[in-house]
């Protein structure tokens, strides 16, 4: 079997990760973090200290930021956008969001925010950025982009986003699901105020396990309030960056098999990103010799390893069965939760087939995925 379905989840992990759960769930000796001064709690706590130092050493995030974790991108999405945004503000994002963006934007109108969407070219899905200052408002407060597509794989202009961003003073929310792990992200300047991650994807973490890194003077308001194990008469959250976000018991042994995930991309940081973009180019190439076959996104920019495909005329499910039926190959076909962009591309109703790789892939897997593709295509004349 060929698994090409990372930008969904990694199934394949360091051993270290579940080196890492497997510790924590059979010793016995974590306790409950920040809910006790005995040596099960403050083993639990410091475990989750040192996650927080990975995560933040990843994203060259200095001592302005700090770490929550939540059970994944989605919450930490949440959370952020709103926490941050009031009824009367505006926000810009773009036509590439996952419905982790939209969905809670969406639910922000109905509370009075209004919301504009930076389009996006027909033919290659990038961005026109020019809309971000036709589009700027006197009321605009905040951007929230994706910086990596899920669907085509391309890598969002980050700089030209901050810019404008400290250029109008506005907040910055980066969801980095598809990038965290795979593309440099550097968060020293302070222009981006969080950085939304996921753990189960190119983190190598367990599934549910996640944060963000946000900026200490982000001005967020609780969406989730609960215990926190230290002001138990507080009616109202306690207040400040990062236990505001934080209500209710961490997942400590999650955490610990992300953090060894954070770790082993740390160490083994150009070698990884040698090897992915080294299988990217080659798939890339391979896909772009197949009659009729169509591959979505600017193919001559920065990518992650992520590529959408179709046969004109053939839905995307269909497709992805014959390839897991008959070869074997897992992909995920459909509309990726990304509705606008697939709307954009003019795939609304078709969708598309999505290869994702991961460090873990294999020449031979990619020369297995080429052979099936090209066999379809021929079936397809």
């Amino acid at each position: 079997m060929y698994y090409f379905d990372n930008a969904a989840t990694t199934v394949q992990k360091p051993p270290a990760v579940a080196e890492a759960v497997y510790e924590v769930l059979h010793s016995g000796l974590y306790g409950n973090p920040s809910r006790g001064a005995h040596g099960y709690s403050l083993r639990a706590y410091e475990l989750v200290l040192e996650a927080k130092e990975q995560v933040k050493s990843l994203f060259s995030a200095g001592q302005d930021y700090e770490v929550a974790f939540t059970h994944n991108s989605t919450t930490a999405l949440n959370l952020v956008l709103k926490g941050l945004v009031r009824p009367g503000d505006h926000v810009l994002t773009t036509m590439w969001e996952h419905n982790a963006v939209l969905r809670p934007l969406y639910q922000l109108e109905k509370e009075g925010a209004t919301v504009d969407f930076i389009g996006s070219d027909a033919r290659t899905g990038q961005l026109r950025y020019e809309e971000l200052e036709q589009k700027l408002r006197l009321e605009t407060k905040l951007v929230v982009c994706n910086h990596a597509s899920n669907v085509t794989g391309n890598v969002l202009d980050i700089s030209r986003i901050r810019a404008f961003c400290k250029a109008h003073g506005l907040f910055l929310v980066i969801d980095a699901s598809q990038s965290a792990g795979v593309v440099p992200i550097d968060v020293s300047d302070g222009t981006i105020t969080a950085i939304c991650f996921t753990g189960h994807k190119s983190l190598y973490g367990p599934g549910g396990t996640g944060g963000v890194c946000i900026r200490r003077d982000a001005p967020v308001r609780p969406v989730l309030t609960g215990g926190d194990g230290v002001h138990a008469f507080d009616h109202d959250q306690p207040g400040g960056v990062p236990a505001i976000l934080e209500a209710g018991t961490a997942n400590v042994a999650g955490i610990a098999g992300l953090s060894a995930g954070v770790s082993y991309i740390r160490e083994h940081w150009q070698e990884l990103q040698r090897k992915q973009a080294v299988l990217s180019d080659y798939f890339l190439q391979g896909l772009q010799q197949i009659p009729d076959l169509v591959l979505y996104g600017d193919v001559s920019g920065p990518r992650v390893p992520v590529f959408a495909v179709n046969f004109p005329g053939a839905e995307s499910t269909v497709v992805s069965d014959i390839l897991w039926e008959t070869y074997g190959i897992a992909t995920r076909p459909g509309f990726h939760c990304a509705p606008l962009l697939h709307e954009s591309l003019g795939i609304k109703e078709q969708g598309a087939v999505r290869f994702s790789l991961s460090s873990f892939t294999t020449r031979d897997d990619l020369d297995a995925a080429l052979v099936a593709l090209k066999k379809i295509s021929a079936l397809q004349g």
